[in-house]
């Protein structure tokens, strides 16, 4: 074999005269039959070593999610919307019905507190209090 280095520093190394000639004469090496780059452009020899590897399909797949089994999941999106929206907006009623009820408990509640309840006694005039601390 022989040694060809270019003046940018680059290295090659031919096995033999006839590829050294044809890389000086610029020879695309994708267009000669007999050369690595060919055979691996048109795909010759290969069948025999590699067979065409299948691919896999993803599978979809529905789990349950915690608190909610796989036929309340399935039956909820099988409603009509208009269904839907209803229970929705009874959901919706409810919890505000809640609300309200737990303030109206607070509010009767605070009306009866204030009556039991003595009330502070109020800082005394003079002396030192707490007020400005620290200078």
């Amino acid at each position: 074999g022989k040694r060809y280095i270019r003046i940018d520093g680059k290295c090659f190394n031919f096995l033999d005269k006839k590829s050294e000639r044809s890389f000086l004469m610029k020879r695309n090496p994708r267009k000669i039959s007999w050369t690595v780059l060919y055979r691996r452009k048109n795909k010759k020899g290969s069948i025999e070593e590699v067979a065409k590897k299948r691919t896999r399909r993803n599978v979809k797949f529905q789990r349950a999610i915690q608190g909610a089994t796989l036929e309340n999941i399935m039956a909820k999106r099988n409603q009509k919307p208009e269904v839907r929206k209803a229970q929705r907006e009874q959901a919706i009623r409810a919890a505000k019905d809640k609300i309200r009820q737990k303030k109206d408990v607070k509010k009767v509640t605070k009306v009866q507190q204030p009556s039991t309840k003595a009330k502070a006694p109020s800082r005394q005039k003079g002396g030192k209090g707490a007020g400005r601390v620290g200078g």
